[in-house]
């Protein structure tokens, strides 16, 4: 049993540092609205995270890779997701580019921040907790990968002789608990590099490519057939 906890914890951890659609979304709450909303949006994505879980211990998992129509149903639907978080990162940074030349040319007293868009899930300031929390969830539920990874991965570590929900279970606990001390620990990084990346220039910078980064995602997501 302690090797396969090992060795799962092992696997679990280059998971959770390879980056992907979630590491983008809490990486930009972070910078844009501090340590408090990007801690949330982990949350929310761990939720995630455990619910794939979850749903690989009571079968569920298995429908998206049994069936061809479910799978691509959620891809679809994850792929506009993606685009569109993408999308409103790109609409505020052309906002703020906007607001910086006109408040140079003496036409704008908004200010830099005035420019994110009355919808921007990451705007500066005034993000609750709880918005930060459903964008990391609706992140991570995003990517139909994650369930057919949850059921193709934890199996593999399920001890002879164990009940399979049981250990899932266990599994999913683990896995998410490590996601989160990862993330937890790129939330601190970036809070604390927060000062140096509030610059409107590099903020208007990061927007751009978080933006360019999930409309790619996205796009990919939607063009990948296989499962």
């Amino acid at each position: 049993m302690l090797e396969t906890l090992i060795a799962f914890t092992g696997a679990a951890v280059l998971i959770a540092v390879a980056p992907g659609p979630s590491t983008v979304v809490i990486m930009r709450q972070s910078m844009r609205a501090g340590r408090r909303a990007g801690l949330a949006t982990v949350l929310g994505n761990e939720t995630g995270v455990l619910a794939w879980g979850l749903a690989a211990a009571a079968g569920l998992s298995a429908l998206l890779s049994a069936s061809r129509l479910a799978y691509d149903g959620l891809r679809i639907a994850g792929a506009a997701v993606l685009v569109y978080f993408g999308a409103r990162a790109l609409w505020g940074a052309r906002r703020r580019r906007g607001a910086a030349a006109s408040e140079a040319a003496g036409e704008g007293a908004g200010g830099p921040d005035a420019a994110a868009g009355p919808g921007d899930p990451a705007g500066a300031g005034g993000v609750s907790a709880w918005r930060c929390y459903r964008l990391g969830l609706v992140t991570n539920f995003a990517n139909p990968k994650a369930g057919v990874f949850a059921v193709s991965f934890l199996p593999q570590f399920v001890p002879g002789g164990w009940s399979v929900p049981v250990a899932l279970v266990v599994f999913s606990v683990l896995w998410a608990l490590i996601d989160l001390a990862w993330y937890t620990a790129v939330v601190w990084l970036v809070a604390a590099a927060r000062r140096a990346l509030e610059r409107p220039v590099v903020r208007r910078r990061l927007d751009q490519v978080s933006g360019l980064v999930l409309v790619g995602l996205g796009v990919r997501l939607a063009a990948d057939a296989s499962r």
